[in-house]
């Protein structure tokens, strides 16, 4: 493979992408100017037809931006001069349908594979593929025999034994009912802690950008409406993609505390404690936490006879319009974590909030998300 570095720029170091790209038949323009990690999940995420399946097929080089560059870790895919073949780039691709050689089987499929790809394998990566998806029960069997869910960790194992320096996913699980959405999520987040290699992830889907992505690219009208780690960009409320998939922030945790009486486990996030269900979790897990501004409340002293057992102190940092006319969404400090609650504006004035006020934030419910 041949590496073709842009002069005088700094290269060594993420993935740098800068399209423009004009339909001829449509007025859809992509404009992207992004430098994104190298390393774990960069989803990238927004509403049908942001423009998120068009910025992954010119990464791919599948279609060709009349103004491109493209640069993984210091080897340029794209340039003004210059472009790779889409059979040159070192990459997997998992699509929204699984697309295996039906008369063949899944074994089959990964062999060949293997062969087109033209690179030996290491002795042990075939093994250590197969038990990351855990296919090996399904091997021997035709791909027509395969359900949804082991064809797609069919076709992921596929992509991940050409040994790719860039996994690109399209809405790998668009296709697959919520059951079997259920089923591949973890084997994604196994694959996410033990894979090396960054992926770019197309998802339209909060639930699978929480549970999966490090890094979120928002993609509007086919420009990057924001991007930034995923607790950081959820926490965000100037987009109406975020407004309309339930308002709320994620943060990271650790498993600290087990409470085997009562079936609790406390999650320390960055000094803020919360007591969620056991989930079979074990000390000293590092977890991830989804928490709605539906589900958090506030009160100006703290209640230490309520039912609720989630308590924390926070200052307000911004009271911001919710698109119900009645209802505000007042963003919050804890120590070090961002909190969102959404009030009516009749408790915004009993409360007298306004930004630097001091109280106390109660939270009914926390969704682990990891």
């Amino acid at each position: 493979m041949p590496t073709n570095k842009i002069v005088g720029e700094n290269t060594e170091q993420g993935l740098h992408a800068k399209f423009h790209l004009q339909h001829p038949t449509s007025r859809f323009a992509l404009n992207v100017d992004l430098t994104l990690p190298d390393n774990g999940v960069t989803a990238i995420f927004g509403q049908s037809g942001s423009g998120k399946t068009t910025l992954l097929r010119c990464i791919a080089g599948l279609e060709k931006a009349q103004q491109g560059h493209f640069v993984m870790k210091g080897e340029t895919w794209q340039s003004d001069s210059f472009f790779l073949a889409t059979h040159k780039r070192p990459l997997g691709y998992v699509f929204q349908e699984p697309s295996l050689f039906p008369h063949l089987t899944a074994k089959g499929n990964l062999d060949y594979a293997i062969k087109r790809s033209g690179i030996p394998l290491p002795a042990d990566l075939y093994d250590q593929v197969i038990d990351l998806m855990g296919i090996e029960s399904i091997l021997k069997n035709n791909s027509q025999q395969l359900s949804g869910g082991e064809k797609q960790r069919v076709a992921i194992a596929r992509a991940l034994l050409i040994q790719p320096k860039l996994l690109l996913m399209d809405e790998p699980l668009a296709s697959l009912d919520n059951a079997r959405k259920q089923e591949i999520l973890p084997y994604l987040e196994k694959l996410k802690s033990t894979l090396k290699t960054p992926i770019l992830y197309v998802s339209h889907s909060v639930e699978e950008v929480m549970r999966l992505a490090d890094h979120v690219v928002l993609m509007e009208d086919g420009e990057v409406a924001t991007q930034g780690q995923v607790e950081e960009v959820f926490s965000q409320l100037t987009s109406p993609l975020l407004f309309n998939n339930g308002t709320g922030v994620i943060w990271q945790g650790q498993i600290v505390q087990q409470d085997e009486k009562w079936h609790l486990s406390k999650v320390s996030c960055a000094g803020s404690d919360l007591w969620i269900r056991n989930n079979g979790d074990s000390l000293g897990q590092q977890v991830r936490v989804r928490i709605l501004a539906t589900d958090v409340s506030l009160t100006l002293t703290c209640h230490e006879d309520s039912s609720i057992l989630n308590r924390l102190l926070v200052s307000v940092l911004d009271i911001i319009p919710d698109k119900d006319p009645a209802m505000a969404l007042v963003r919050l400090q804890t120590e070090q974590n961002t909190l969102i609650a959404r009030l009516t504006y009749r408790s915004v004035d009993h409360l007298a909030l306004v930004a630097g006020k001091t109280l106390w934030a109660q939270i009914k419910s926390v969704a682990l998300v990891r």
